[in-house]
């Protein structure tokens, strides 16, 4: 029989481990046979999917708003009372599992994904994961309350970019300086708090009988198809294929303003001389508009962001203490993702809520074609694929024809601006993931003086825009980068990702409903295929060199040529 469990997470918010823990001792009691293992399997996936949720929600809400004091206490309680022993738990199913010598249908990769898991599991490292959400809490505190004073307004950082759009140049550039200053205000805060992180990692990594950090989150992500040197060779084949076209679009970019360098605050005005595009004026017009897009991409894709709509599954716009970014998380108990971002009225607020409703339509496909949380646990670098893919699947209708955001004009500009970005992503990438192979890698890592010099020596590689007098801003450009300190190691993904994402693409200009429904196949695999095997049920090849880099970046070249013509 299944568990007999709170029909919401919501009835569970209050629960202790004494809650939970007679259904775990169940589990792990229970004789585990080819005849009973597939009741087994469903009902640990309902209780862990019933302590995510309420962790989940509680994580959510810290970030929603970053100066409440009581989600916070009520974040840190859970995983002092909770994570501790659901950790040594999970640890011992695992082991039960995987000595039975039992494997459930589909479930070979997660099997191999559990072994890393228990190899990797250390009891002292659990305290080590609590001081850690801490210390991210910490950063999203103190990036949450960054704001500034703008024409008489007290204005959030996210929304001082929207005066980066502004034909005037000496306002962009006051409006630069302004944002920048602020970031150095807690340049020391930042320092201080990159080397509590780091002993804390580094200790992770030696518990655990590694050299680096570097080599220990390799195995926690589970990267089995590729190693840090072949990130190495994607890193050499953006310098020689992708920088180039970069300096050629700044170069474009340059002529048509008419000014004799590029400085960083040329790089979002629009440069045909067309005012800024303010796409919306209210959440529930941005919301709404999303619906029909999605709807024009693929019917069952339109109905998963309808019902997260009318769900109130959505926390879109942009406010002080909300902490930073964009995501999206799952309340599996529910059966349903959550968007959060902070969207201010740009032209940028569309790809975001692409990107993550991406990672929403993810979730959706693979709870509805998978039974057991392990198995709809999906590599990141895939992840990506479906947040990436989806930007661009969703391109064609962004116009006012199919309910969308923009005029003809409007969305040539902005797809230029989308394919450019990703030309201009590409390099950053680099920079991003070079910089934390290095800091995990040398003892100077720790020292905030050594990450200045080597951030700002990565960005002198792969960055062509002009930051004479600005070196201060461009060394420190690591603490605006909140995977760094937050999602340590998570960035790589991306880039891989970004390529199979134009591949996807590319095959959507020759058959976009063949492409589309390869996307969602791959989509509803979840974590049960390696990479290069749901980069290929996509229609896509899981790449680093330069032959597909180049291939991309000439797509997206020669797209932008015939775009300018419009």
């Amino acid at each position: 029989m299944p568990f007999d469990l709170p029909k919401s997470a919501l009835d569970a918010k209050h629960w202790t481990w004494d809650d939970y823990k007679p259904f775990f001792d169940d589990l792990e009691a229970r004789p585990l046979t080819a005849e009973t293992i597939d009741q087994w399997m469903a009902d640990w996936s309902q209780i862990e999917s019933l302590i995510y949720e309420v962790y989940s929600r509680a994580q959510v809400a810290v970030t929603q708003d970053t100066s409440d004091e009581q989600a916070e206490a009520y974040f840190k309680n859970l995983m002092t009372t909770l994570y501790p022993p659901m950790t040594d738990m999970d640890n011992r199913l695992n082991k039960k599992l995987l000595d039975s010598g039992l494997t459930p249908t589909n479930f070979d990769l997660p099997l191999k994904k559990m072994r890393v898991d228990v190899a990797l599991y250390r009891e002292e490292n659990i305290p080590l994961t609590i001081r850690e959400q801490g210390l991210r809490l910490e950063y999203s505190k103190i990036t949450g309350a960054q704001s500034v004073q703008w024409e008489g307004e007290e204005v959030t950082l996210e929304k001082l970019k929207l005066v980066f759009e502004n034909p005037d140049r000496s306002t962009r550039e006051k409006a630069w300086r302004m944002m920048m200053n602020r970031w150095l205000q807690d340049r020391q805060a930042l320092n201080d708090l990159w080397t509590q992180f780091y002993d804390l990692r580094q200790e992770m990594a030696k518990n655990a009988g590694y050299g680096d950090y570097l080599a220990y989150r390799w195995q926690e992500f589970k990267r089995f198809d590729y190693t840090p040197a072949d990130t190495t060779t994607f890193h050499n084949a953006i310098e020689q294929v992708v920088v180039p076209a970069a300096i050629r679009a700044n170069e474009r970019r340059r002529a048509r303003l008419g000014i004799d360098t590029l400085r960083p605050w040329d790089l979002d005005v629009d440069p045909y001389g067309e005012k800024p595009l303010r796409p919306w004026q209210t959440i529930d017009e941005f919301s709404q508009k999303a619906i029909q897009v999605f709807k024009h991409v693929d019917p069952v894709i339109g109905g998963y962001y309808e019902t997260l709509h009318n769900a109130g599954q959505l926390d879109l716009e942009n406010r002080k203490n909300k902490g930073p970014g964009a995501y999206c998380t799952n309340y599996p108990y529910l059966r349903l993702p959550f968007i959060f971002m902070n969207a201010v009225g740009k032209r940028d607020d569309v790809r975001v809520l692409l990107h993550e409703a991406g990672h929403a339509f993810h979730n959706f496909e693979t709870m509805a074609n998978l039974p057991y949380n392990a198995q709809r646990s999906y590599p990141i670098e895939f992840a990506e694929v479906a947040s990436m893919a989806m930007e661009l699947l969703a391109a064609p209708y962004l116009t006012h024809e199919f309910g969308g955001y923009f005029t003809q004009k409007e969305a040539a500009i902005d797809r230029i601006n989308h394919l450019e970005k990703i030309i201009f992503f590409l390099p950053y990438m680099a920079v991003v993931d070079g910089f934390q192979q290095w800091a995990y890698t040398h003892p100077e890592g720790r020292d905030p003086k050594a990450c200045d010099q080597k951030w700002a020596e990565l960005w002198s590689r792969f960055m062509k825009v002009d930051y004479t007098g600005l070196e201060d801003v461009r060394e420190t450009g690591w603490h605006r980068k909140q995977h760094i300190f937050n999602y340590p190691m998570y960035y790589v993904e991306y880039g891989l990702a970004q390529v199979g994402a134009v591949q996807v693409w590319a095959n959507a200009l020759q058959n976009q409903a063949k492409a589309v429904a390869d996307y969602r196949k791959a989509l509803a695999l979840g974590g049960t295929r390696s990479l290069p095997e749901l980069y290929g049920a996509a229609g896509v090849k899981f790449a680093f060199d330069a032959d597909t880099l180049g291939k991309a970046v000439a797509l997206m070249e020669k797209t932008i040529a015939e775009l300018e013509q419009i």
